[in-house]
């Protein structure tokens, strides 16, 4: 998984070893969704897949994810998106709060001895250079904290009045009101010694409001022991990609936040977007320099996209790969597509899974593919169906020609060679071959094959009658 904005190929160098605990246990009731939280999807990928990766990028040799309702659903989604890299599972059967949820990691962790980071699974918008300067911090324990304008039912950070070191983390419900009054908040991000980790969660209750175990007492038990405890106060902007995802309201703000961010790195790496807002991207999505983008274009999936092309407004690409200066006309439609150098598509072109278009093919408008593959220069201009094709170099498909693949149980190929020219509403009931050269005349009904440098053509002799209209009427 990458983003054009990150290009990390490699983990940085920490000074101590690092893994990784993401709390994703949680149902997440006020998504008010029959989907667990962590699997609604920010620009394309469930959400718990950024903190996953973001982990790994700072460098952390293994992520442990605590998983709880639906757990089987979020291991798959995990293996899809991390099939070979170190990521675990822990298991919380019952919800006891956040110190509980990293408890139930402690197991799966064993005798791993270096900085452990505690994430939230729902956080897409979490910085890897965030986390790299947690790790950088010499001390046992720091967490982020955040100065948001509207301080909400976060937690309260009480620090001391004379060194302004952090003593604690009051919850919402169990602050007094004049902590209430506080305005840094807990962020719910934190790095900790493992050994300090271990022997601290031993010790904690929940002798509080919500009768759960505080992951946020950990604050407050190493200040006790007289450590330093330090943090990374977010403001502004910076603080917005620490928030968690907790309704369709704040979904719908994290994807807007993540949507600025993948078009901010295309455009800086030379992409051109006529309308930024109206552009829709998925994590992953690759387009290279002087591309243009038009209004209301979706680019979705593993799509990548070559230098120097256009794709005009209402097009949305899914799993396609478009090499270099191919024009994809307004409000085409491609799935699954293998698009080379030079082609043209659309406008209002539907070209399904397993197309493959070869350089400088030709696919016009209202002309549908599936399975379909176009040689180099052919070409397919108007309103046809060309569905478990092979089309040689140089073939042109006339408008209306339909290759009749189905025979009601099975599907059957049609192959046209290089060359050949099939005429306007012709019927290629598969399976059929036309040889290279060959010609079809318009309005032909294929059953047989074609022999090369043939013309096939099934036309009934024109009957003229005069006078009929006068009888008629």
């Amino acid at each position: 998984m990458s983003t054009p904005e990150k290009n990390e190929t490699s983990a940085p160098e920490l000074p101590r070893p690092c893994a990784a605990i993401i709390m994703a246990a949680g149902l997440g009731t006020r998504m008010r969704s029959e989907l667990v939280k962590v699997l609604h999807p920010v620009a394309g990928r469930p959400m718990i897949c950024y903190p996953v990766r973001a982990a790994l990028l700072a460098g952390a040799t293994r992520v442990i994810v605590v998983v709880g309702h639906q757990r089987k659903q979020v291991a798959d989604a995990l293996e899809q998106a991390f099939p070979n890299d170190p990521v675990e599972l822990a298991v919380q059967d019952q919800p006891l709060g956040t110190a509980h949820a990293v408890s139930c990691a402690l197991p799966t962790l064993g005798d791993f001895v270096g900085d452990v980071l505690i994430l939230s699974g729902d956080v897409p918008n979490l910085q890897v250079s965030l986390l790299t300067n947690l790790l950088a911090m010499p001390m046992a324990l720091r967490f982020v904290s955040m100065l948001p304008d509207d301080a909400g039912e976060y937690g309260r950070v009480v620090r001391d009045a004379t060194t302004s070191l952090p003593l604690r983390i009051v919850e919402f419900r169990d602050a007094t009101p004049e902590e209430r009054q506080l305005r840094e908040v807990n962020a719910g991000l934190y790095c900790i010694d493992s050994t300090l980790l271990t022997e601290t969660l031993k010790t904690l209750g929940r002798d509080n409001a919500q009768g759960e175990y505080y992951l946020t007492d950990l604050v407050a038990r190493a200040s006790g022991k007289g450590m330093q405890v330090g943090t990374i106060p977010l403001k502004g902007d910076a603080a917005h990609d620490v928030l968690g995802v907790n309704d369709r309201l704040e979904l719908s703000m994290a994807e807007t936040r993540m949507q600025g961010t993948l078009r901010r790195a295309l455009m800086r790496s030379g992409v051109t977007m006529l309308c930024p807002e109206r552009t829709y991207l998925h994590d992953g999505v690759m387009v290279g320099p002087d591309t243009v983008l038009e209004p209301d274009v979706s680019l979705l999936g593993a799509t990548r996209i070559g230098a120097a092309c256009r794709i005009d407004q209402g097009s949305r690409l899914t799993d396609t790969v478009v090499g270099d200066a191919v024009s994809v006309f307004a409000y085409s439609h491609i799935d699954s597509t293998i698009i080379e150098t030079g082609c043209q598509v659309g406008p209002f072109a539907r070209l399904r899974e397993g197309t493959i278009l070869r350089e400088n093919a030709k696919v016009g408008n209202f002309v549908e593919t599936k399975k379909t593959e176009l040689g180099e220069g052919a070409k397919a201009s108007h309103l046809s169906y060309l569905g478990d094709a092979t089309i040689g170099a140089r073939a042109n498909i006339g408008a209306g020609t339909i290759t009749c693949n189905y025979d009601g149980t099975k599907k059957h190929r049609t192959v046209i060679g290089a060359g050949a020219f099939i005429g306007s509403d012709t019927q290629l009931v598969a399976p059929v071959e036309v040889g290279e050269g060959a010609y079809v005349g318009a309005g032909t009904t294929v059953c047989e094959d074609v022999p090369p440098g043939a013309l096939a053509i099934t036309r009934a002799p024109r009957r003229t009658i005069e006078g009929w209209v006068k009888r008629k009427r």
